[in-house]
């Protein structure tokens, strides 16, 4: 077996038996029965899954993301004094980080979603909101290992995380709106892009209302993307950004892995 795969599986086998894990795969579970219970099967659940989603998965990923590597640093180390290439650790610390964490909430999004035929005339829409989920854990837990590999006091690293959290789950649309208001007599649209651009989870906001008849949930820069590329055209944009924020955070966090002295 490659360094990559021990050190997956040996992720994989610890995160299984995390408390904090199964509670995360428990609150979908419970939450997606329970909008299929009091919400049928229309578009309405994917709706509200969605929010649950954009708030949920990125928070999880980021703490959870940064309390973990902090908590791997003594095996880390121990792996460094073995004939390792970093490269090849990193990436197994990382998919063994990011893969339990994406088989949770797909899980536990999908088995609810299943169990209540909800693939019938969602089922775009529901696989763009797993996929959307999916996007949003590789992304958050890359950018939550690039926080924790830049400094070593794990409270701050924690602060940082939510921070993060914070800028994108919860200000970002706030930011949007004045930007908006302050400038709406200025041609904005390629700013109002680039801005939707640089947040993950606005262009999962994005993938999943594209395949549901919700214009009026997109906001402003969910409407300006679709008006500027189309519907089929905006999903694929908005999944090649999404797929950019998985390798680019990733990609930052290699280098300060190989270049950090443990």
């Amino acid at each position: 077996m490659t360094t990559t795969r021990l050190v997956v599986v040996a992720g994989i086998r610890d995160m299984a038996g995390n408390r904090w894990l199964a509670a995360y795969f428990a609150a979908f579970v419970v939450v997606a029965q329970s909008l299929f219970w009091f919400g049928g099967t229309g578009p309405q659940v994917v709706l509200s899954l969605l929010n649950v989603v954009l708030m949920v998965v990125p928070l999880v990923s980021l703490v959870f993301g940064a309390m973990h590597v902090y908590a791997s640093r003594e095996f880390v180390e121990l792996l460094l004094a073995q004939p390792v290439r970093r490269r090849d650790l990193f990436t197994g610390l990382y998919l063994g980080l990011a893969l339990p964490l994406t088989a949770a909430f797909v899980l536990g999004a999908g088995i609810p979603v299943l169990m209540n035929r909800g693939f019938g005339a969602n089922g775009i829409a529901v696989l763009a909101l797993l996929v959307a989920g999916a996007g949003l854990t590789f992304s958050c837990v890359a950018i939550a290992t690039w926080i924790a590999l830049r400094t070593d006091d794990r409270l701050k690293g924690i602060g940082m995380a939510l921070a993060a959290w914070l800028a994108t789950s919860l200000l970002y649309d706030g930011a949007v709106l004045a930007f908006a208001s302050a400038f709406g007599d200025w041609p904005i649209e390629k700013p109002m892009l680039a801005m939707m651009v640089t947040n993950p989870v606005d262009l999962a906001r994005v993938l999943v209302l594209a395949q549901v008849d919700a214009s009026a949930l997109m906001g402003y820069t969910g409407a300006l993307f679709e008006r500027t590329f189309g519907s089929a055209l905006g999903s694929l944009v908005a999944l090649g950004a999404l797929a950019l924020w998985c390798v680019g955070p990733w990609f930052l966090a290699a280098r300060r892995f190989d270049a950090r002295d443990f």
